[in-house]
């Protein structure tokens, strides 16, 4: 992915009040039972994946309802009892397959002190892959239910948290609290709601997105996404001591995949927040009790700050950035790997592979760091991409590794 051209530490190399500082303490209590409770409602076995259009997906809905209910959300005009469905046509191979799907965005309001100002944006997508199926990365022989505890229950729980903190303390803006669905098919419900709410006559100044928000690690990295969508951010991030909380992957684009890029196309800036991948992504084993729920306050916490921090400022310009979707590779192979996108050295570091692809075929391991295919030699994400476009199906490579510290050079054939 792409780095920015100014480094991080002198990014937000800033004096911090003791007032920030003090954010940075270990999170409340109750904060953390908040977001476990909520986790382990979403993820539990009789949400039974919350893959759009089935039962579980309204059983989710159905939760999510009687939450922003008790935390006396208000209804938006697009959402009564704090619905706003759509419809979505699935795709194979960029053609329709199957019959439409309907799904169902939840939508609630925490209203500001300022009514006349433009409104900001906080989501998450409560959706999952419910049983498996073709987004799973399973090859269990028998289907199973994929919990998706922190993709994306997590974000979820954090969405409600802000929502009920920003109730207790108002901002000038009002604040749209979004749980998304269709987001593991493509955006559906985040495309949807995005657009209706750029037609309104005045949309939003500014979206954040949580995806898989749950799982901080010992390193503390945290990826932040989209900050080059607005001067306004890295002076938020900045005020809010985000690189003294956390170890930050920067990356400008507001395209990524994930639900803020369907606001970014509507030219609203957006953040998004990612602790990273892990060996139970897409699988069922990615459950409630391996959340790191401090971690997960913690993420919260910067994100409340940041938004104070926004909510003082005069606007939130919106900003394209270089990379959009036009710039993105066409792929006609697959390696068949899970990407560590927090992997910040050179070459793009594996974190998982699918059995029965090229990479699986040829021997590559999770933990194993590509830094050539072919001739292409490969220093970053965006390398890793540009170099898979160059192959068509069936052609034989080789590809270089670098594993336990010595380099390895594997034949792979697409």
């Amino acid at each position: 992915m792409n780095q920015p051209n100014i480094p991080i530490r002198s990014l937000f190399a800033v004096l911090l009040p003791l007032s920030v500082l003090a954010q940075s303490a270990k999170p409340q209590p109750k904060a953390v039972e908040r977001l476990r409770a909520d986790v382990y409602v979403l993820a539990d076995d009789a949400m039974e994946g919350r893959k759009v259009g089935t039962r579980g997906e309204q059983k989710a809905a159905a939760y999510l309802s009687s939450r922003m209910a008790s935390l006396k959300l208000a209804e938006h005009e697009l959402a009564p009892d704090y619905r706003v469905s759509f419809s979505a046509q699935p795709k194979v191979h960029g053609m329709a397959h199957g019959s439409p799907v309907t799904g169902t965005n939840m939508v609630g309001v925490v209203p500001g002190r300022n009514p006349q100002l433009a409104p900001l944006v906080v989501g998450a997508h409560y959706d999952h892959w419910g049983w498996g199926g073709e987004g799973s990365l399973y090859r269990g022989k028998d289907s199973a239910i994929h919990n998706g505890a922190d993709d994306n229950a997590s974000g979820v729980a954090a969405v409600l948290e802000l929502a009920y903190r920003f109730k207790r303390a108002k901002l000038q803006h009002s604040v749209i609290v979004v749980a998304f669905s269709g987001e593991e098919q493509g955006l559906w419900g985040s495309n949807d709601l995005a657009k209706k709410l750029a037609a309104l006559p005045v949309k939003p100044a500014a979206m954040v997105n949580m995806d898989m928000v749950g799982r901080l690690g010992a390193t503390r990295q945290l990826a932040l996404y989209g900050v080059g969508t607005s001067p306004a951010w890295p002076s938020a991030l900045a005020a809010a001591g985000a690189a003294d909380r956390f170890r930050l992957k920067i990356d400008s684009s507001g395209v990524g995949p994930s639900d803020h890029t369907s606001f970014y196309l509507t030219d609203v800036p957006v953040l998004h927040l990612f602790t990273g991948q892990h060996a139970d992504y897409h699988q069922p084993s990615d459950d409630a009790d391996k959340i790191n729920y401090e971690g997960l306050a913690e993420v919260v916490d910067l994100v409340e700050t940041v938004l104070r921090h926004l909510d003082g400022q005069p606007e939130v310009p919106f900003t394209k950035t270089k990379s959009s979707a036009s710039d993105t590779p066409r792929f006609k192979v697959t390696l068949g790997v899970v990407p560590d996108y927090l992997y910040d050295g050179q070459g793009m570091r594996i974190d998982g592979t699918t059995d029965g692809k090229p990479a699986a075929r040829a021997g590559l391991q999770r933990g194993d760091v590509v830094v050539a295919l072919g001739p292409h030699a490969i220093t970053n994400m965006t390398g890793y991409m540009e170099a898979l476009s160059q192959f068509e199906p069936g052609a034989e490579t080789t590809v270089t590794v670098l594993r336990d510290g010595k380099e390895l050079t594997l034949v792979l054939r697409f």
